[in-house]
């Protein structure tokens, strides 16, 4: 079967209309990843609220989750097909209708459904974002557009923990959920007025990648699932986990060998022959290990080392989420003068979140939040340096009719990509912390003279011995253990800001090596003929 040729879309006149219901997808795509974010911070309350255990609260996240990122593969397919103010529209609707019913689930298995169909709902939106901005921006505005995607890895997961704390704490557990609402019907309002309405492309399912996307989707769901409950089940001990893992392996292997054959797949492989898309893609995954330096990290520190609530750290995370209304643009501004090379900075990019791990490298027990206000001051600059020229440096290579294909594969890696990050931060502090622990706890049995006090009235958490070998007190006793525990994190969190250097290493030597140089979009209305590496 030949596949039909791929026609550009109708082009639409960038008007003010437009510009509102490009708005709404934006706001509609910003509330899909609130969401997720806001639920994971407040997971303890909503367990605590609707009475389920840990191990159940734990499929609340991951069931979300891999629904979220296996709709991302299909979501742009289905707008082309419905046309994207159709399809925008509904999973809208979806979206906000099961957020409103959530709450008022009597069991944690419809709870838990549930959350699996908003998963899909919620996942299907930031495909749209990327797919109308490559459609509709004008060249001088494209990056704009591109600056609003970016707002979604950089603005909305740092806004997330200030309105967790802000429901749980202040109004109620129930609007963890409902706060969806509003946003939603204000996002369906703008797109149904602004988004041009598309003919039906029925004749798309004589041709519909069926087998890809059962494939695919299963394999990427159970993948996820392996990721966010493997160190639960204890990894590869753990007969469930080895069966997502291999199951999801098997499934994606098959899946990538359809999508290379198929004549309309889900994924355009061949795009990846691109240097730049296939430097976009795989910079895009490493960005997003390297800015949780800027947010897991410290909050980590302050959660579990000097016992801060949620409320108290969230101003943390709005030093890098506020400032990105203001920057995002101001780095898309810069990335249109011609003169400046996408590459370079990228590469700026880079170096300032380089500088922010050097300074946590040297974290302490004795830090306190303003000790990393710098740290997150260098993150709101250098996160948008980073990924908003790897977004222009990837779409340069993608004509507007290959936009969906386009946003499928960005969007499934930067879902996998956030997942898998998060995943190994947790597994390598909970590892290099037990390992910390015990060489802490073998050094301290070897040199008891360091903990000895000269008499019970001096001793303390830091000495808790007598002369004679005994424990001074129970109470001195647990807080040693307690102190010891925060110096193993401490020394934890240093290790993974080395880690993540590491990570910054390899995204600049693929930037030296991997993509060519790209012009800004509005140069490109007029030939040009000067051409560089």
């Amino acid at each position: 079967m030949n596949a039909q040729p791929i026609a550009a879309p109708a082009p639409h006149p960038f008007t003010l209309r437009l510009a509102l219901g490009l708005v709404g997808v934006l706001i509609a795509a910003l509330t899909s990843g609130l969401n997720d974010r806001v639920t994971d911070i407040a997971l303890a309350d909503i367990r605590a609220a609707i009475g389920i255990s840990y191990d159940q609260g734990s499929w609340i996240i991951s069931a979300y989750q891999a629904a979220e990122v296996a709709a991302m593969m299909i979501a742009p397919w289905f707008a082309v097909t419905f046309s994207l103010r159709r399809f925008a529209l509904t999973v809208s609707a979806g979206f906000m209708l099961s957020g409103l019913l959530l709450p008022l689930m009597p069991n944690a298995t419809l709870f838990i459904a549930l959350r699996v169909v908003q998963g899909l709902f919620g996942g299907a939106l930031p495909p749209m974002l990327m797919t109308v901005a490559l459609r509709f921006l004008p060249p001088p505005i494209k990056l704009y557009g591109l600056a609003g995607y970016a707002l979604t890895a950089t603005f909305g997961p740092n806004m997330a923990a200030s309105l967790a704390a802000f429901w749980t704490d202040d109004v109620s557990w129930l609007f963890v959920f409902w706060q969806v609402v509003p946003a939603m019907l204000i996002a369906m309002l703008l797109i149904s007025w602004g988004l041009p309405q598309d003919p039906l492309r029925l004749e798309r399912f004589k041709q519909i990648d069926l087998f890809g996307m059962l494939t695919g989707c299963s394999g990427m769901a159970l993948l996820i699932l392996a990721l966010t409950q493997g160190e639960r089940l204890d990894w590869l001990e753990s007969p469930l986990f080895c069966g997502l893992l291999f199951s999801a392996l098997a499934l994606l292997t098959v899946f990538f060998i359809n999508e290379w054959f198929h004549p309309l797949p889900l994924f355009k492989l061949q795009m990846l022959g691109r240097r730049n898309l296939a430097h976009g893609l795989l910079v895009l995954a490493g960005v997003l290990i390297l800015s949780l330096s800027g947010s897991a990290l410290p909050s980590a520190y302050l959660a579990q080392v000097q016992g801060f609530r949620t409320l108290q750290f969230a101003p943390l995370a709005l030093t890098i989420g506020l400032p990105q209304l203001l920057i995002a643009p101001f780095v898309a501004a810069l990335l249109n003068i011609r003169w400046v090379d996408c590459r370079w900075m990228l590469t700026a990019g880079v170096a300032l979140l380089v500088t922010s791990c050097l300074m946590g490298m040297h974290i302490t027990t004795d830090w306190a939040r303003q000790n990393f206000w710098l740290i997150q001051i260098l993150q709101a600059f250098g996160q948008p340096m980073v990924i908003l020229p790897v977004l222009m440096s990837a779409t340069s290579v993608v004509a507007p009719p290959e936009g969906p294909f386009a946003s499928a594969m960005f969007n499934t890696v930067r879902g996998f990509s956030s997942i898998a990050a998060s995943t190994l931060v947790e597994w390598f502090i909970s590892h290099r912390e037990k390992f910390h622990s015990n060489v802490l706890v073998d050094s301290a049995a070897s040199r008891s003279w360091l903990m000895t006090a000269p008499n019970s009235a001096q001793s303390s958490s830091s000495v808790p011995l007598l002369p004679d070998g005994s424990v001074s007190s129970a109470e001195n006793l647990s807080g040693f253990a307690t102190l010891l525990k925060q110096q193993a994190m401490v020394l934890s969190l240093s290790d993974c800001y080395q880690m993540l250097i590491a990570f910054a290493a390899l995204l600049l030597l693929l930037t030296a090596w991997l993509p060519k140089r790209v012009w800004p979009p509005q140069t490109l209305i007029q030939p040009v003929t000067t051409t560089s590496r």
